[in-house]
């Protein structure tokens, strides 16, 4: 079977405008869906190079509402899923059901929201993401035990998001060979498939890691693509194309 490869960009890097060519880049090279961060002042779920970007992102003058105008600008050429990944304080600032109304008309389907507590998703959010066809992703850890982790599977739609360690992104691969976490997932029986993330690098990881699981989801790795090369085009290509062949 196939592995499905997610690709992470924080949204407004390297420059504001260049959100629509990194979008079409990442489905064009033939990544199976995309994940976009929305830009956040104190982003603690994510390591040094993606702050780094979230920094970038907010200098450049990305904000929630620049970013739903760039999505609706590419969403007749989209034809993988689209994923926003942010915190809940600027959501909740832009207003919860508008933005998954924005999410639904800017052709998004689904959220991550690491810092928003299931019971309050079950309690205060699931039907608005329902009403607005919006997915929504939860993460577990190795820490997460088995009865905590078929509870956030059951609240989850689209796929859980299993972190290969309970630090932060972009995590040195000491963690990668977690092979206990892996089997454990693998013999819940999870009602979602199971895409690992933080800390994939190359191809030998990503193979890896997607060994027992559906698919792998890479972001800091290509971040740093984005960040530190006049032409990430041709290299971000490359990077993606490396993966999957």
């Amino acid at each position: 079977m196939k592995k499905k490869l997610n690709i992470y960009f924080t949204a407004g890097i390297p420059r504001l405008n260049d959100t629509q060519d990194i979008l079409k880049l990442i489905q064009n090279s033939g990544a199976d869906f995309i994940e976009s961060g929305l830009p956040y002042s104190d982003p603690f779920a994510d390591g040094p190079v993606v702050q780094k970007a979230h920094e970038i992102a907010l200098k450049n003058g990305m904000t929630i509402a620049a970013l739903f105008h760039q999505l609706k600008s590419v969403k007749s050429e989209m034809n993988i899923p689209i994923i926003l990944m942010g915190y809940i304080n600027p959501v909740l600032s832009f207003g919860f059901e508008n933005f998954c109304r924005e999410c639904k008309d800017s052709g998004v389907s689904g959220l991550i929201i690491p810092d928003l507590p299931a019971v309050e998703f079950e309690k205060n959010y699931r039907t608005i993401l329902e009403k607005y066809q919006q997915n929504f992703i939860f993460l577990v850890t190795p820490e997460t035990s088995d009865e905590r982790i078929k509870y956030l599977d059951s609240l989850s739609s689209g796929f859980l998001y299993a972190v290969s360690s309970s630090s932060t992104t972009g995590n040195d691969a000491k963690e990668i060979n977690n092979e206990e976490y892996l089997n454990r997932l693998a013999n819940l029986g999870l009602k979602n498939p199971v895409m690992i993330g933080f800390g994939i690098k190359n191809k030998s990881d990503f193979d890896k890691v997607t060994e027992k699981a559906d698919g792998g989801i890479i972001g800091t790795a290509f971040v740093n693509i984005l960040l530190n090369n006049e032409n990430w085009e041709a290299k971000a290509e490359g990077f993606i194309r490396s993966i999957i062949n």
